[in-house]
């Protein structure tokens, strides 16, 4: 199996500053993104990075160029290190974001936090699958052979007769932001059992997506019927849209989550991630 890189993970359209953009006009690009910082880049070619920190610094000079005020250069990688030594890095100096270079030192990405939870998640997965095969080969007798592929989210058969609308929007944004965690499915005479992924391909749904990433189980014989089939049939789950969407109540991993905050900073929490959803969308 081929070692994870940045290039792998990495964000590739990448919003920049130039050197002769204010310290005014930085600190209002900031303020209206979702960003803590930008890459600092002249024709292309990456001259620092600019975080929020600095600009504070510098916040009695609004009119100043960044040019002036900047630290010449900054921490980065390249498309083919690794995950894990990009981790390393970014975990070493307690970094949000590393810019990705080419040979040319051209930026041509951008690696964060979210891109490397991501890595460790996909990671994951393989055990989890491994844990679901040999769970129903155990239960019904029966060999899967296992894939990795795009599946039409019109071809999903539920077996969750829930979900949270408040785990939707955040699913929503996680999607946006890349991080397209596979679902796992069987392969049906009539379509593909979803096993695990109900809040992620309900909110891919809901965006309009038309296929999602999913490792497939294929059973070495199609006729036998699995218990979540049978499950699903006494709750009358046919289609996704007989999935029940949830909106008075929280998800149980917000439920622990927010369980501190006011309801007001609850709401305002998914509100942001509506905005930085749509933020994305543009």
């Amino acid at each position: 199996m081929a070692t994870p890189t940045v290039s792998d993970y990495m964000i590739r359209n990448v919003q920049t500053v130039t050197p002769d953009m204010t310290v005014g006009q930085v600190r209002e690009k900031m303020i209206t993104s979702s960003f803590h910082g930008f890459p600092i880049a002249e024709n292309e070619y990456l001259l620092g990075y600019v975080t929020a920190k600095e600009l504070l610094r510098f916040n009695d000079r609004p009119d100043a160029k960044i040019r002036e005020v900047m630290r010449p250069g900054t921490l980065c990688v390249m498309p083919s290190t690794s995950i894990d030594d990009a981790t390393r890095v970014l975990f070493r100096y307690g970094l949000r974001n590393l810019p990705v270079v080419n040979e040319e030192k051209k930026i041509v990405g951008i690696i964060s936090n979210i891109d490397i939870v991501r890595s460790q998640i996909e990671k994951s997965r393989p055990a989890k699958v491994m844990s679901v095969k040999n769970l129903l080969e155990q239960q019904n007798g029966i060999r899967f052979k296992i894939s990795n592929q795009d599946v039409p989210i019109k071809e999903l058969l539920p077996s969750q007769k829930e979900v949270y609308m408040d785990e939707l929007i955040g699913r929503q944004f996680e999607i946006k932001r890349g991080l397209n965690e596979p679902l796992i499915v069987i392969k049906r005479r009539n379509g593909y059992l979803v096993v695990d992924g109900h809040h992620r391909i309900m909110a891919a749904q809901m965006m309009g997506l038309g296929a999602f990433k999913a490792i497939v189980l294929e059973p070495n014989d199609l006729n036998i019927r699995l218990g979540l089939e049978k499950t699903a049939e006494k709750w009358g789950l046919k289609t996704l849209a007989d999935v029940k969407i949830i909106e008075g109540a929280k998800h149980p991993l917000m439920e622990v989550t927010t369980m501190l905050l006011p309801q007001e900073q609850v709401n305002g929490l998914n509100e942001r991630l509506i905005e930085d959803t749509d933020a994305l969308n543009r």
